[in-house]
């Protein structure tokens, strides 16, 4: 038995002088009062579209509704309250540095590991993936408000076996069409079977919130076309976790499918069920890596990077989730993180 309870910090804070930072342009602040917001970014980094999403929670008007919609590379993404080592290959994630080739299955190379500010599961992101975030008052916000607004966009792409569960996911229903129902009903579909009785639903996007005194957060991951499908489980499946217990919150695990839509009907579609729901029309606004100028998007960031490999290593990120005991077998390999 070994114990880690060691602290850790690694916490890269900006050294840029600060003749050099820039805060946000009149302009951009005042599209952060206006009542409906829809914005869509560029960048495919991770770090940066989560500490984006987290500047539009912290700074938009209280009684606002923002649309955001990115597309990240492949990368983990692991909830607020959740330890890496219970959730995911870690070895995987950075193969040149064991010694495994990375033409070698799953062969994606470096794969970024973030965790972010709200709860929920671990996800896996890649292109075929376009997240979903929408940040409206807490007096306006429930569970399935926003998963229903996306389903009601999957169903307008001709999508029919689409809808919300009892978790608050979305998933395709995988039966045989039976009798019709209320097509406005974003809970059932003619394809659902009882339980028991025929294949699961297969979970396309999950949910996750993120509640303040004065905003709510509810975002997504949908699986429309990932090329990454068949190897997700290797990055999901932590080899260590029948020999570690720890404190954390872990994923609770779903069978899942693509979509097979395109990730530009997707996004314009669901920009069009915004509108509808908050009875607008608005323009997205593009945002992306250059964000990084401002210093308040900056500060998100690198408050993001306390997940490095040194702090893995320590079993701590952003929030402390250290490992309290690990059990190892007398004939294990032991691999040093």
């Amino acid at each position: 038995m070994i114990a880690c309870n060691r602290a850790c910090r690694c916490a890269r804070q900006s050294t840029r002088p600060l003749a050099q930072r820039r805060w946000l342009s009149p302009s951009t602040l005042g599209r952060l009062a206006e009542p409906v917001q829809s914005y869509i970014s560029t960048s495919r980094d991770p770090s940066v579209n989560l500490s984006i999403e987290h500047h539009f929670l912290q700074k938009s008007s209280p009684e606002s509704a923002v649309l955001f919609l990115y597309i990240n590379r492949p990368s983990i993404i692991i909830g607020r309250n959740q330890n890496p080592w219970l959730e995911v290959n870690l070895a995987l994630l950075n193969p040149a540095r064991y010694g495994q080739p990375e033409t070698e299955p799953p062969g994606l190379g470096d794969v970024d590991l973030v965790r972010r500010r709200s709860g929920g599961g671990t996800v896996f992101h890649d292109e075929g993936n376009v997240n979903w975030t929408v940040i409206c008052p807490p007096n306006d916000f429930t569970r399935d408000k926003h998963a229903e607004m996306v389903v009601r966009a999957l169903r307008g792409c001709g999508v029919d076996r689409a809808r919300v569960n009892e978790r608050h996911d979305i998933v395709l229903d995988q039966g045989q069409q039976g009798k019709a129902v209320n097509p406005e009903d974003t809970h059932s579909t003619p394809y659902m079977t009882t339980e028991g009785g025929g294949l699961r639903p297969l979970k396309v996007s999950g949910s996750a919130y993120k509640l303040t005194r004065q905003r709510a957060l509810h975002h997504g991951t949908c699986l429309l076309s990932s090329p990454n499908l068949n190897i997700i489980p290797d990055y999901l499946h932590s080899p260590a976790k029948p020999y570690i217990s720890a404190r954390g919150v872990e994923s609770v695990s779903s069978p899942v499918g693509n979509i097979l839509l395109g990730n530009d009907k997707f996004i314009a579609t669901v920009q069009e069920q915004f509108a509808k729901l908050y009875g607008t029309e608005k323009t997205a606004q593009e945002v992306g890596d250059d964000w990084l100028q401002y210093e308040a998007v900056r500060k998100g960031y690198d408050e993001l990077k306390v997940i490095c490999y040194e702090a893995i290593s320590c079993s701590r990120t952003l929030t402390p989730r250290p490992v309290t005991r690990v059990d190892v077998p007398t004939d294990a390999t032991v691999l040093h993180l």
